[in-house]
């Protein structure tokens, strides 16, 4: 069965760095798109950054230039490097796949395009 775990999050201060990781099993990471979403109460899911399975990758205008997403589809996970934090950041992050195999797919940065979610792992960003 699919299942994604996130791991990495915690508190830093504004300017500080965190990089999460998302551990995938039960399918191969190379045959799926992978994305990072966030979250805060009261707001909708925001697409933070996403691979897919041919290496394109989008990124969110808000965090540009300041994070990175990569995968290492031999150990099949997930990673984003986050620099320069702000608190605007500040969000339960959650990992999201969705398989490439035999679906119709159209690379996306929209929640609704991922089937599988992790439980999330929360960041926090103090000013």
């Amino acid at each position: 069965q699919v299942q994604l775990v996130e791991s990495g999050g915690g508190s830093v201060q504004a300017g500080g760095s965190l990089r999460l990781s998302c551990a995938a099993s039960g399918f191969t990471s190379s045959s799926a798109a992978l994305a990072w979403f966030r979250q805060v109460p009261g707001k909708e899911r925001e697409g933070v950054a996403a691979v897919d399975s041919d290496d394109s990758i989008m990124v969110a205008n808000s965090v540009k230039g300041r994070f990175t997403i990569s995968k290492d589809n031999a150990k099949n996970t997930l990673s984003l490097q986050m620099n320069s934090l702000k608190p605007e950041d500040t969000a339960m992050y959650y990992c999201a796949a969705q398989l490439r195999s035999g679906r119709a797919w159209s690379f996306s940065l929209r929640a609704r395009a991922y089937e599988y979610w992790g439980q999330g792992t929360q960041v926090t960003v103090s000013s």
